[in-house]
């Protein structure tokens, strides 16, 4: 039997004010493979880049799309290709457009684009850092 997560997430590109922008909703877990981790999400920060997918888009989507890139959660199923985590492990990332957000119970994210979480942080501290330090580490290039 397949297990369950909660989500949340938009069909219709709302004002953020609207009674549906955003709603909760029970979905399959995800299940990890190749250099995937599957996180159970503890902490997530809200960027623009949320602000812009959920309210910048037209029409009216099949599926709910879960929004949500910068997450902190810990490490509870690998896939076959994984080296550089184990379950248990405290990581953060900025997600992929490519994948499901962290606005959920669980994510799949890719080892290759993941760190180990800064113990020295909070959790909070923690998830509010991978895209901005990655656009700040950006511009210096």
């Amino acid at each position: 039997m397949t297990e369950k997560m909660n989500a949340i997430g938009f069909t219709q590109h709302l004002p953020i004010t609207a009674k549906n922008s955003l709603f909760a909703f029970e979905t399959a877990r995800p299940q990890a493979s190749g250099h995937d981790l599957l996180v159970k999400i503890v902490a997530v920060a809200v960027n623009p880049v949320d602000v812009g997918v959920r309210g910048h888009g037209r029409g009216i989507l099949k599926q709910p799309k879960v929004i949500g890139w910068d997450a902190v959660g810990t490490v509870v199923a690998t896939g076959h290709a994984v080296t550089l985590f184990k379950p248990g492990d405290r990581v953060f990332y900025a997600g992929s457009f490519k994948r499901s957000g962290s606005n959920s119970d669980y994510q799949l994210v890719d080892e290759r684009i993941t760190g180990h979480a800064p113990q020295q942080l909070t959790i909070a501290q923690s998830a509010a850092m991978p895209l901005t330090a990655l656009t700040a580490w950006g511009s210096t290039l």
